[in-house]
């Protein structure tokens, strides 16, 4: 990759736009038959209220969340079956982005899928769920656009806003690994080939 991708770069969190253009109709396809054998879902937090986005997860293990807390499980919990095997474009992209931000070798056992419809957003958190987390997190936009927050080390933290398009990759970790994050509102819009929706592609190593 070239320098010119790099649209940002702030501590610890590199953007990389159109990283997987050329891919997309693939990576779709992919999601799609995720989705057949573990359909979205719309998960409860553990303060009992309805998130805003569906999920769903691919891989050794999947992020669920209920009254219990957050966490990880290798069962889906609506079948009782295994995530299904994440795909192996799935792994090799993420592995990709990671090397060109500077953390080579890794190797994402757990590929959360969000899907945002207009209004669902994601609210400031971080991913500390993770048995180590000393991994980057990479994140895949498909779809509709979204602005990303990028927070700080305290939840008060003022966020950068970012705008991500369809195929842009955000990749962080290091220091920055607990940064707070999330994505405002998805605004009306309709995509060419996911209408007014937007799917995020998630990778961790979770174990």
């Amino acid at each position: 990759m070239t320098a010119e991708l790099f649209a940002l770069n702030l501590p610890g969190l590199t953007q990389l736009p159109g990283f997987a253009h050329g891919e997309e109709t693939a990576l779709l396809a992919a999601v799609e038959r995720v989705i057949a054998a573990a359909p979205w879902r719309q998960v409860i937090t553990p303060g009992g209220k309805a998130m805003s986005v569906q999920m769903s997860n691919c891989g050794a293990v999947g992020w669920i969340s209920d009254r219990r807390g957050y966490r990880y499980s290798a069962a889906d919990p609506l079948s009782g079956r295994p995530w299904p095997a994440m795909p192996e474009g799935f792994a090799r992209l993420a592995a990709r982005a990671a090397a060109v931000a500077g953390f080579a070798g890794f190797a994402p056992d757990a590929c959360l899928i969000n899907l945002y419809e207009p209004g669902a957003r994601m609210a400031l958190h971080q991913d500390r769920d993770e048995v180590d987390v000393s991994a980057p997190i990479v994140s895949l936009s498909l779809g509709l656009p979204a602005v990303f927050l990028w927070g700080g080390a305290a939840r008060a933290d003022k966020a950068a806003r970012i705008e991500l398009h369809s195929g842009d990759v955000v990749v962080w970790g290091g220091a920055a690994r607990l940064n707070f994050h999330g994505v405002l509102p998805l605004r009306e819009g309709v995509h060419p080939v996911l209408g007014r929706r937007r799917i995020n592609l998630t990778f961790r190593k979770a174990l």
